[in-house]
């Protein structure tokens, strides 16, 4: 009988602990945003916890965006998505049911909580002289840039690249040549964003990173800053980075009034200034303005406006066949 008393006991604390245990959430997130949702992670759950009493946790996943919203759809339970393009969150729609049609509508600016764009690391003292897109493409210059077909970092330098030269009154058949070059001059594809960092700055391979504000920032103001030096071309796309929730996970898990707080948070002042902290443009014109002089103007246009949507640019540059695949057939 006390051995059955005992038994009840223990159980009876099992169950107290798990009532008692902190909901956990997953952010399932692109590669160069680590150290960013780091800091968005420990101001939410203490400000969650000052306004409900509840105790969160919230775990990261890194990697490139595209093979990220692939590891969503085959079973890796995201309670959040944060991508760095629509397209990633599109297909869990598509492929997978996970999200609704209507994600872009559920949070402001079509749930896109701060923009940044495509620019260039070089070398300290630019030693090639680079300083627009066209220099990408000139001979001997060796180009680091992520592989457009895993990471959406890849894809907006790509897109970038081509848009610049159709600014310029190119037809397509001249902006895929302007591909080639530039391609020809890429030494690795590597599967996202900050492993091409990684191949510039710690490898030591290319002259030119083509890469994210954010992250050009990151190394250009971080310990190695003094080796390498910001460029700004002269025009670049804006990368609008879209998060969602995964309905299908948090009806599951019982986590849509936590996963739903965590990305409404994106949005406030006190997160707008850690997403400002971070190099990355805030959505919150006071913040924005407060950060102004960390911000170097440059010229922007959309996919929208060169590409029609990013449904079209996919199934165009990026799908099998595609103009990318064209332009990597013969590159070496």
């Amino acid at each position: 009988m006390a051995g059955l008393k005992h038994w009840a006991a223990i159980a009876a604390l099992g169950l107290t602990t798990f009532a008692h245990a902190e909901t956990a959430l997953l952010n399932v997130s692109y590669d160069v945003t680590r150290e960013l949702y780091k800091d968005i992670d420990t101001a939410f759950i203490a400000d969650y916890e000052q306004k409900t009493g509840q105790t969160l946790s919230v775990r990261q996943s890194h990697g490139a965006s595209s093979a990220q919203a692939l590891s969503v759809m085959q079973g890796l339970q995201a309670d959040v998505v944060t991508m760095n393009q629509p397209n990633d969150i599109d297909l869990l729609v598509e492929r997978g049911s996970l999200v609704p049609a209507n994600w872009r509508t559920r949070l402001p600016n079509n749930a896109v909580p701060y923009t940044t764009t495509m620019v260039f690391l070089v070398r300290h003292g630019n030693p090639k002289n680079i300083k627009d897109w066209s220099d990408l493409a000139r001979p001997g210059v060796q180009v680091v840039i992520a592989n457009p077909k895993t990471s959406g970092n890849g894809r907006y330098a790509y897109l970038a690249a081509w848009g610049y030269k159709k600014q310029q009154g190119a037809t397509d058949e001249q902006a895929q040549a302007f591909e080639k070059a530039i391609f020809k001059n890429v030494p690795v594809l590597d599967t996202g964003g900050r492993g091409a960092t990684t191949t510039f700055t710690q490898r030591g391979i290319g002259d030119v990173l083509v890469t994210f504000e954010n992250e050009v920032a990151l190394m250009d103001a971080g310990a190695g800053g003094k080796d390498f030096d910001a460029v700004y071309p002269s025009v670049s796309l804006l990368a609008e980075p879209p998060v969602a929730v995964v309905d299908k996970v948090v009806d599951k898990r019982g986590t849509r009034k936590e996963a739903q707080a965590y990305l409404e948070y994106l949005w406030t002042p006190a997160a707008q200034e850690i997403i400002a902290q971070h190099h990355l443009r805030p959505r919150n014109a006071e913040v924005l303005a407060k950060h102004a002089s960390e911000f170097k103007p440059i010229k922007t246009f959309t996919v929208e406006q060169v590409f029609g949507n990013w449904q079209k640019a996919q199934q165009t540059h990026f799908s099998d066949g595609g103009t990318f695949d064209q332009v990597i057939v013969d590159k070496n």
